[in-house]
């Protein structure tokens, strides 16, 4: 740490790792210091020259007598004091809180947007930016943003701002950030000047925000930006995020699932999404997630998304695989037909000229599943989307079905999507940018009937576990979607197994005269995914027998009474 003067006061400004590395520039919000990085500055360390700094008024940094210095020309003087210390030509920026919003104004400003390599903001839009907004944004949108913001009309208070600084805000801040984020305080942060910090930093609120809001300047820049979004931060909605990429020519917008303080809950993310861009930006190759969430005019709606599909040989599997394609992600297509599954994956490159990967896979096999799973992060990443869609029916009377026909039933329909959602929510639970899970059910799920006992066990048990996993994954920023198809025209009924009577030509008559194709079941899935639905029954029937089962089960439990192999062939796909 050293000492570095900036007009009125006196910077702490603290280095780590080799000098000779890209520099990254570290800029902390209000009420915290330069603390708060310190699991990103030691991630960063080894491979950047990581700088920190307290801003003017927070922890061992200088407060200037007069309020009035707390303005953005004195913040942007400081980070240029700041830059000139560090002598290169070109420093990574990045802005957290108060310390993003003062580094988009100090990045539209001479003599520092020539020196800012790139800026990743996450915590708090510009100022300018965020004028624009209150200006021109949707009434509902604006409305909500200003709910968020009320803080901001507090701190203009007299007296009573500084009152809770002395009283009760630290241990109500701590207590927050453990309830809400799950982040003990530690050494550091909050900082033991929080109390003082607290107080000299209402000022950055009294002296820029009002002022800016009345007579906002030009939003744009010319920086690359990348935004972190942190999908579960109380003080700035996704609508205003969302604008943000107007401002700049370069912009890649990504997403964590976190709350305000994400460096401290999730440091591993927030320093591979700074090394990734920094490096990109230095001329370095752009990672998936980059191409992912770069902003560009005409995007497919799954562009660079990376998507596994299991059952991709044929039927809805197969169709899936391509309407995700053409919507522009890369699709890995699993089945336990190799030859099938490159069919497939070179269809696709033929007919998108998009990259498809086949693999055969056994989804009853646990070590199968593993080893899938941990290839396919090994080569190509994890997973944006999922769809466990490889199934397999058996269908006569529960008399006539043996404990083997149960257990292959179970193994494929029922542990082969525990074992994709296990393992591949783990991948994306880890990598904190989200994702999505589409298990595959049918209408077997909620219409009982007599001649599916196994399969319709298995489907029901596929819905609650996307019930569960979907509670519980929702913290993870990962959707799961259970799709439910009524009769749907694919080769089910074909490679079915009977037990008792052989009604297998009656069935494939029936679904083949349903006339309902997979393309229009792998459309709901597309639009499932966007919208992150819970449920999605498919087609008339599907839907009829989904609210039949919520408005009269006893109705049902009749149905499934009269219910035969000749009128229900085979139930769902």
């Amino acid at each position: 740490m050293r000492l570095i003067p900036s007009g009125d006061v006196r910077l702490a400004l603290f280095e780590e790792g080799e000098r000779e590395n890209p520099t990254i520039l570290l800029v902390h919000g209000y009420p915290d210091t330069h603390r708060v990085w310190d699991e990103v500055a030691g991630l960063l360390g080894d491979r950047y020259h990581v700088v920190r700094y307290d801003v003017r008024g927070a922890g061992q940094s200088g407060a200037p007598y007069d309020r009035r210095h707390y303005s953005f020309d004195h913040l942007a003087a400081d980070l240029g004091a700041v830059l000139d210390e560090i002598g290169k030509p070109r420093v990574h920026l990045v802005g957290h809180d108060w310390g993003s919003l003062q580094c988009w104004e100090a990045i539209g400003r001479p003599g520092i947007r020539e020196r800012a390599a790139s800026f990743t903001t996450f915590g708090g839009p510009g100022l300018d930016q965020a004028a624009h907004f209150l200006r021109y944004g949707g009434r509902r949108e604006v409305a909500g943003q200003l709910a968020r913001s009320w803080y901001i009309g507090a701190f203009q208070l007299p007296v009573l701002p500084e009152l809770a600084w002395r009283g009760p805000l630290p241990r109500a801040l701590a207590r927050s950030m453990r309830l809400a984020e799950g982040i003990e305080p530690r050494p550091g942060h909050p900082a033991g000047t929080l109390k003082r910090d607290g107080h000299n930093g209402l000022a950055l609120y009294r002296q820029n925000f009002f002022t800016r809001l009345r007579a906002p300047a030009d939003p744009g820049v010319e920086v690359p930006v990348q935004l972190i979004e942190t999908s579960r931060d109380i003080f700035v909605s996704p609508k205003l995020l969302a604008s943000m990429r107007q401002w700049a020519p370069e912009f890649w917008h990504r997403r964590l699932a976190a709350g305000h303080w994400a460096q401290r809950s999730h440091p591993e993310a927030v320093a591979r999404m700074i090394a990734e861009f920094a490096a990109h930006v230095d001329g370095g190759a752009s990672t998936r997630s980059l191409r992912r969430d770069r902003v560009r005019e005409g995007r497919g709606a799954y562009q660079d998304r990376l998507v596994v599909i299991t059952g991709a040989g044929s039927g809805i599997g197969r169709a899936t695989a391509r309407a995700f394609a053409a919507h522009g992600a890369e699709v890995v297509c699993a089945d336990l037909d190799r030859e099938a599954a490159m069919r497939v994956a070179e269809d696709i490159g033929k007919d998108f000229r998009r990259t498809a990967h086949a693999v055969q896979l056994d989804v009853a096999s646990t070590t199968a599943m593993e080893e899938f799973a941990g290839n396919i992060a090994a080569q190509y990443g994890v997973p944006d989307v999922v769809v466990n869609n490889a199934g397999i029916a058996v269908a006569g009377p529960f008399l006539d079905h043996s404990l083997d026909d149960w257990r292959r039933t179970l193994d494929v329909n029922l542990w082969g999507v525990i074992h994709g959602c296990r393992l591949f929510a783990r991948q994306m639970a880890e990598r904190g940018e989200g994702g999505h899970i589409v298990n595959i059910a049918s209408l077997a799920a909620f219409v009982a009937t007599r001649e599916l006992p196994a399969y319709s066990t298995s489907k029901a048990a596929v819905k609650m576990l996307g019930d569960c996993l979907r509670a519980e994954l929702a913290g993870h920023g990962i959707g799961v979607t259970t799709v439910c198809p009524g009769f749907v025209s694919t080769a089910i009924a074909r490679n079915a197994t009977y037990v008792g009577s052989d009604l297998r030509e009656l069935a494939e008559l029936g679904l083949q005269r349903r006339g309902y194709p997979p393309e229009r079941v792998a459309a709901h899935i597309l639009r499932a995914v966007h919208r992150n639905e819970a449920v999605v029954p498919v087609n008339a029937e599907g839907k009829i027998g989904y609210a039949m089962s919520r408005i009269s089960p006893s109705a049902m439990r009749a149905f499934a009474r009269l219910s035969g192999v000749v009128r229900n062939p085979v139930v769902g796909r």
